[in-house]
């Protein structure tokens, strides 16, 4: 029997296979790849249509307008370097619900638009390789103020919400999909980032997957911070079980699946971890 890495290997094939296996997944976070790849292949440069920038709406959709950044009142100002030095993961919240323009504001920040969309491509708070934001950003809302419970997903080029879905027992089935993390199903809202892969694959090929990953990396520490300022905690979550997760946002797990997610809340006075 070998040990290796927490992993336990009854054979020498088994023992060689894991180690194999952890140098593809190391290898996963070179740009070795890229050396291999005839990017003149790719859908983009095979003059395949650009893919949607963000996933089109069903017949019937109920759209929720924000407000938008030049209506905010209750948006405080605060310095980056405050921001910055106070970040850190909050897992405990107070019962209280955020406002629609604190929601808002969280949504600008982390994939809200800083240009008119052209060409299929929008410049946005975030930076994606290529500008090709392979993320969508779906919502378990709880307690946000205007809003009634349920799963939304946020428009990034028209700043607003589509309600998705409300299943019962919301709050329970977002904590379940998490692993029994309690957070989620005590926060204000959840954000979960959902990955549209062929937004990224159709520039880059092979070569996209990383770079989505990074992409989701971007978004949630511009969350972090967005969250100082409104007295407001968030802990990213990377463990959680996929086809629970999935099912719950109604996603066909291939062409779009989540990969991320952090739950946001008034931070509770005195919380302990």
């Amino acid at each position: 029997m070998f040990v290796y890495y927490n992993f336990v290997f009854n054979t020498t094939s088994d023992f060689l296979q894991g180690h194999h296996l952890l140098i593809i997944y190391r290898n996963f976070l070179k740009d070795s790849i890229r050396k291999r790849i005839n990017f003149r292949m790719t859908d983009q440069n095979q003059n395949v249509p650009v893919p949607p920038m963000e996933k089109p709406l069903q017949d019937g959709a109920r759209l929720i307008d924000l407000p938008s950044k030049e209506s905010w009142t209750r948006i405080p100002k605060m310095d980056l370097t405050q921001a910055m030095g106070n970040r850190k993961s909050h897992r405990a919240y107070e019962k209280k619900s955020l406002t629609i323009e604190e929601l808002a504001y969280l949504l600008w920040a982390t994939q809200g638009l800083r240009g008119k969309a052209s060409h299929g491509s929008a410049f946005r708070m975030v930076p994606s390789a290529g500008c090709r934001h392979a993320l969508e950003t779906y919502l378990v809302i709880l307690t946000v103020e205007e809003l009634e419970p349920g799963i939304y997903r946020y428009l990034p080029l028209s700043h607003q919400l589509v309600f998705e879905s409300c299943p019962e027992m919301l709050a329970q089935k977002v904590v379940t999909a998490s692993l029994g993390q309690p957070y989620p199903g005590k926060a204000a809202v959840t954000f979960i980032w959902v990955a549209v892969p062929y937004r990224m694959e159709w520039r880059y090929g092979l070569a996209a997957h990383k770079v989505i990953a990074l992409d989701a990396g971007h978004v949630c520490q511009n969350l972090y911070l967005a969250c100082e300022t409104i007295g407001a905690g968030t802990c990213a979550i990377a463990a959680y079980d996929q086809e629970e997760l999935d099912e719950l946002l109604g996603l066909d797990g291939d062409h779009e699946f989540a990969m991320y997610l952090a739950p946001v809340g008034k931070i509770k006075k005195n919380e302990t971890l």
